[in-house]
């Protein structure tokens, strides 16, 4: 077992060249049009005990940019856990990989989060006539974009790689098994139109 960064350092060796060069405090213009292009995110927090990573999704450039520091993520309805934003009031440290389809590239965010309800800042994040119910504002601490290997590795944008989706259980047959429920499985159909309802 690995303990240790020297030893890390010891297998690893350290970054140099473009890999340190590339990091930047503030969002230029490439990464604002990454932003603009990007309909998902994932966004890593923790109170210190407890982490998360949640998916964030919506039509490309649904993450305004306010300035070269400060970003706007929305919360749109879901389950209620609200698992991210609870460490966010107890820790504001925040990590975030933005994707574009079919790019194989990614743009990472590192910084503080805080959690807003304020209604100029909801309406500066409407979609399909509606606020989101709260907004995150990002300040931009640690900004970079990654190289492409692990989706190329991946082949995440190939088609000729995805699974048939019948490989997997639906989702209704799987969280049937997971809490022991005795109801009927929802069809894989009647979730899809129930989300539809319930985006914004």
């Amino acid at each position: 077992m690995i303990e240790t960064e020297e030893k890390l350092r010891e297998i690893y060796g350290f970054p140099k060249g473009r890999a340190v060069e590339k990091e930047m405090t503030r969002l230029d213009r490439h990464c604002r049009r990454f932003l603009e292009l990007s309909p998902f995110l994932l966004l890593s927090s923790s109170d210190g005990s407890r982490l998360d990573v949640s998916p964030k999704g919506d039509a490309p450039g649904f993450v305004k940019v306010l300035d070269d520091e400060t970003l706007l993520i929305p919360d749109r309805p879901g389950n209620k856990r609200l698992d991210g934003l609870r460490n966010i009031i107890r820790n504001p440290r925040v990590g975030i990989i933005f994707l574009i389809p079919n790019v194989n590239e990614t743009l990472r965010v590192n910084g503080s989060a805080t959690i807003h309800d304020d209604p100029e800042l909801l309406e500066l994040c409407a979609n399909e006539g509606r606020n989101p119910i709260t907004v995150l504002k990002v300040k931009a601490e640690e900004v970079f974009l990654h190289c492409a290997k692990s989706l190329m590795r991946s082949k995440l944008w190939g088609p000729d790689s995805w699974p048939d989706r019948t490989e997997l259980p639906t989702m209704g047959e799987m969280l049937r098994d997971q809490t022991n429920s005795k109801d009927p499985v929802e069809p894989e159909a009647d979730m899809v139109k129930r989300y539809a309802t319930e985006l914004y």
